[in-house]
Order: C-alpha cells, then sequence, then structure tokens
C-alpha cells in the first residue's frame, strides 16, 4: 500500500509516526551503548581479576605443580576471553551503536526536507485556494451590485417623473455593474480553473510523491533496524568460536591436572639427598653398679665401663632431629654447595643448560659477523671488514668464557653424581654404647659450602675405635685449630654451638661426609660443617 493514496489526508499522523520511527531507532541505539559499555566493564573487571590472582613472582619461583599451572593457564584463557568481551564491545560501538546514530541524523535530514516539501505544497495550494475564493467573492459582489443598478434602472425608467438624464444616468451604471460583473465573472472561472488544476495535482502528485519519500524513508529505517538486530548478534557470533577455544584450554588445562605428577613435584623440590638419621645407641648408666660373682648375672661387658658423654646427653634433652630443625642461613655460593645434593645437582644441570643456550646465541651471532665480514671483504662498497673484528673478537671471548663456565659447572656436576652414587657404601653402622653421635644429617638443615663434601651425619667410627677411645678418660688431643666463618646453632644431638670468629681446637679431621670434630675451650666437644669453619691443622698431625 501507498501512503500518497492511502493517507493522503494523514499528513500530521505520518508527521507524528515518522518522528516516533526516530526516537525508537535511537532508543535502540542507547540500548546498544549501555550493552556495550557493560561488555566494556565486564572486561576490564575479568583483567583485573586475571592480573589480581597472576604470579608476581619470577620464573624461577613459579611453581611447577600442575594444578598451579592449569590454574595459570585458565587465567590465559580467561584473560583472552576477556579480549573477545572487548573486541564485541568495540565492534558494537563501530558498527552497530555508531551507523545507527549516523543514521539517525541523516532520517532527521531527510525527514524534515519531506516535510518541508508537503508544508510548501499545502501552502500553495491554500494560495490557490484564497485567490480562487477572493474572485469568487468579487464576482458575488459585482453580482450583487449588478442587480442592485438593474432594480434602479427598471424603477427609473417607470417612473413618469425620472428625467431623461436620470434614467440614462442609471443606465449607463447598470451597464457597467454588468459589464464588470461579467469580467469577475470570467476572473472567478480562471481562478477556479486554476485552483481545481493545483488542487489535483496537490493531492494526486505532490502529496503521494511526498508520501512516498516518507515511506521509503521509514521503510529503510525498519531495514536499519533489522540489519542493526542481525548485526548486534553477529558480533556475538563471530567471537564465539574464539570464546570456544578459550573454555576448551580451560577445559584441557583441567584435564591436564595430574596429582601423581604434582606428587613427584614435591619430591624433586624438596628431596635432599641425605639419608634418614640412624639409630640412637644404647648408652649404659648401669656400669657403676658392681655386682658379685655369686649374684648368678651376667658379668659387665667390656663397654659397660666406659662413661657417658654428658654433651651427647645435652644433645639428646633437644630432642631435634635434621628434618624437623631449623636451618642456618647461609650463603649462596656459585657452585651451590649450600643446597642439599639432589637441590644442588639440579640447579647445576639448569645453569648447564642456561650457558648452552647462551653459547649457541653467541656461536649463532660469530657465525652471523664472519657471513657479514665476508661480504664486507667481496664488496668494499658495502662497508668495512675491519670494522667488525671487534665485535668478532668481543664474541669469541664470550664464547671462550661461556665454555669454561659450562666446564666448571659439569665438573661440579660430575663430583656430585659420582658421590651421590658412592653413599650408599657409606653407611654407618648402629652400635651399643656408641657416645658419637650417629646416623646425623646436617645439622639443623645446614649444608656445607664446600663442593667437594656432601652433607652427611657426624662420622661414625667402628667399635673397636670406641673401645680404644674410652679405655681412658683423656681426652682425644688436638691437630690444629679453626675459625668459624658461620654461626651454628648446633641444636641436633652431637654438635657444637658455635658463635662467628669463634676459635676452636680440631681433635678430628673431615673424613670426607663434610663434618669435622671439634672442641671448645670450656671441654666442650662435638661436631661442626667443615664448610662453616677455616681449619689450620698443626704440623706432623695428620698421622696422629
Amino acid at each position: 500500500m501507498s501512503w500518497g493514496t492511502e493517507l493522503w489526508d494523514q499528513f500530521e499522523n505520518l508527521d507524528k509516526h515518522t518522528q516516533w520511527g526516530i526516537d525508537f531507532l535511537e532508543r535502540y541505539a542507547k540500548f546498544v551503548k549501555e550493552r556495550l559499555e557493560i561488555e566494556q566493564t565486564y572486561a576490564k573487571q575479568l583483567r583485573n581479576l586475571v592480573k589480581k590472582y597472576c604470579p608476581k613472582r619470577s620464573k624461577d619461583e613459579e611453581p611447577r605443580f600442575t594444578s598451579c599451572l592449569s590454574f595459570y593457564t585458565i587465567l590465559n584463557e580467561l584473560n583472552d576471553y576477556a579480549g573477545q568481551r572487548e573486541v564485541v564491545a568495540e565492534e558494537m560501538g563501530h558498527k552497530v551503536y555508531g551507523e545507527l546514530m549516523r543514521y539517525s541524523q541523516d532520517l532527521k535530514a531527510e525527514r524534515k526536507h519531506h516535510l518541508q516539501e508537503g508544508r510548501k505544497a499545502q501552502q500553495y495550494l491554500d494560495h490557490c485556494w484564497k485567490q480562487m475564493d477572493n474572485s469568487k467573492k468579487k464576482f458575488e459582489r459585482e453580482c450583487r451590485e449588478a442587480e442592485k443598478s438593474q432594480l434602479i434602472y427598471e424603477r427609473l425608467d417607470s417612473d413618469i417623473n425620472a428625467t431623461k438624464s436620470e434614467v440614462e444616468k442609471a443606465k449607463s451604471q447598470l451597464y457597467l455593474r454588468t459589464h464588470m460583473a461579467d469580467e469577475s465573472k470570467n476572473e472567478y472561472a480562471a481562478q477556479l480553473q486554476t485552483f481545481n488544476g493545483e488542487q489535483w495535482k496537490h493531492f494526486n502528485v505532490a502529496i503521494p510523491q511526498i508520501f512516498k519519500n516518507l515511506q521509503d524513508m521509514d521503510e529503510r529505517r525498519t531495514v536499519k533496524l533489522g540489519e542493526s538486530y542481525r548485526s548486534f548478534a553477529e558480533v556475538e557470533r563471530r567471537v564465539i568460536p574464539i570464546i570456544s577455544k578459550c573454555l576448551e584450554g580451560m577445559v584441557a588445562a583441567a584435564k591436564a591436572v595430574d596429582e601423581k605428577r604434582d606428587s613427584t613435584i614435591v619430591v624433586e623440590s624438596f628431596k635432599s639427598g641425605f639419608e634418614p638419621p640412624g639409630d640412637f645407641p644404647f648408652e649404659d648408666y648401669s656400669q657403676n653398679i658392681y655386682r658379685t660373682g655369686s649374684d648368678g648375672t651376667i658379668s659387665t661387658p667390656k663397654n659397660e665401663g666406659v662413661k657417658p658423654d654428658p654433651k651427647h646427653s645435652m644433645g639428646k634433652a633437644k630432642n631435634k632431629l635434621w628434618p624437623f630443625g631449623k636451618k642456618p642461613k647461609a650463603p649462596t655460593l656459585e657452585d651451590f654447595s649450600h643446597l642439599p645434593p639432589e637441590q644442588r645437582r639440579k640447579r647445576l644441570q639448569q645453569k648447564i643448560e642456561e650457558l648452552n643456550k647462551e653459547l649457541q646465541k653467541e656461536m649463532d651471532q660469530r657465525d652471523a659477523l664472519n657471513k657479514m665480514k665476508d661480504v664486507y671483504e667481496k664488496n668494499p662498497q658495502m662497508g668495512d671488514p675491519s670494522s667488525l673484528q671487534p665485535k668478532i673478537s668481543e664474541t669469541i671471548c664470550n664464547m671462550e668464557r661461556l665454555r669454561s663456565e659450562i666446564h666448571k659447572n659439569e665438573s661440579w656436576l660430575s663430583e656430585v653424581e659420582g658421590k651421590q652414587s658412592s653413599r650408599g657404601d657409606r653407611r654407618p653402622s648402629a652400635e651399643v654404647n656408641h657416645h658419637t653421635p650417629h646416623g646425623r644429617e646436617s645439622p639443623e638443615g645446614s649444608y656445607t659450602d664446600d663442593p667437594s663434601q656432601e652433607h652427611r651425619g657426624p662420622p661414625q667410627p667402628d667399635t673397636h675405635e670406641f673401645d680404644d677411645e674410652f679405655d681412658d678418660d683423656d681426652p682425644l688431643p688436638a691437630i690444629g685449630h679453626c675459625k668459624a666463618l658461620y654461626a651454628f646453632d648446633g641444636q641436633n644431638e652431637g654438635t657444637l654451638v658455635m658463635k662467628e670468629d669463634e676459635v676452636l681446637y680440631i681433635i678430628e679431621e673431615d673424613k670426607g661426609d663434610g663434618w669435622t670434630r671439634a672442641r671448645k675451650q670450656s671441654g666442650e666437644e662435638g661436631y661442626v660443617p667443615t664448610s662453616y669453619v677455616e681449619i689450620t691443622l698443626e704440623k706432623n698431625s695428620k698421622g696422629s
């Protein structure tokens, strides 16, 4: 249906309808704007959430547990998901909201133009009607005047008392009024014909065309709204594949959680490589009870004559084993000897891998520089070959330095792996009446700084050595002295507390297990980490 033919007399209603259509379009545009603002806020909050829970530690400190890695993967996927929400908001802003607002402005201008044309046509028709109406009124007025003149002439003509001049004058006036009435009639007929023609054009040509333009405008507005609805949905549909990949990534991260792997990582992260502490020796305090042969009791064994070491009893009273002790704060060393053997081996392997990567980069850079130098030598106009020599020399020096570092770390690694493989052959034996602490790991969880020493408990001499050692009450002779480089709190049994810079007597050398037996000036004896002291042996003392 055409508005021009069906609604030829509904100009005002069409004016209101087209204004309502533009208002509705702008209302929908406002809805889109609020929707994209929600998307922007949602994406921003998601990114803030991801930032809040992302790790702030360096890569070396990152946990390797599958549950943590999966969570960080989920955070990355969620960050990508937030990016897609931002894409939705951006495309809604440009392709939907922006287009609607521009189209709304165009519609307003077009509607104004069509309505102005309609009002002009109506004004012109009104003007024609006024001219026709004026000519009609004039014709009516002239007819009444002519009729009045005719009555006057007839009255004078029948009046015998009227003079001839009066009759002629009335006749002349009648002729004039009749002529004027005829002219008014002709003018009125012409104006009427003109008005009818303009009115036909108005309602059959001008107004239908104007209303058709308004109808086309309104229909285009309706089509634009439908396209905007579709674009609104298409914006969401275009990001669905990427969002699906994000969700699939989250599901894959959830499936990647491996409890067995996490348990293995815990072992790899905290395994020290030490052996658990051995059994405590039996200390016989009944050796001072003298029995006669007539009691029928079993005679006192040879070992029962040994006096208990009060220092060991004091250490036992502390009742703190290595696994639960407090670790001393040892300095970080280049060879990682401050770490337990297993952790030291892993750190050395990691360091070697990093050095190999750096070496490969330097080698690639050297090859590139040599190729460039060859090009310069063949084509001198491209550059001076000698200008590359300092950089080549620097690269070669870096390569030599890295090779030296790799060799040094590989030596330390071989040393650690060799000692770990031989650790099983050096397990101490537990005997009764061994007052020397038995099966001790590194006291307090402390570690030696000497790369050639692994962290084992204080040494365990065999039974015969103890028999010979405790046959008399004389203390062991000092074979040297040492100065404490670090403080050691010695909370475990058999260890000796020492302060930094404290001087001790050496009564037994380190036997390769990282512990040295020392004596304070007060006479208290015990084991200290070899890496914590600076040892000076007396001449000719090693054989004693």
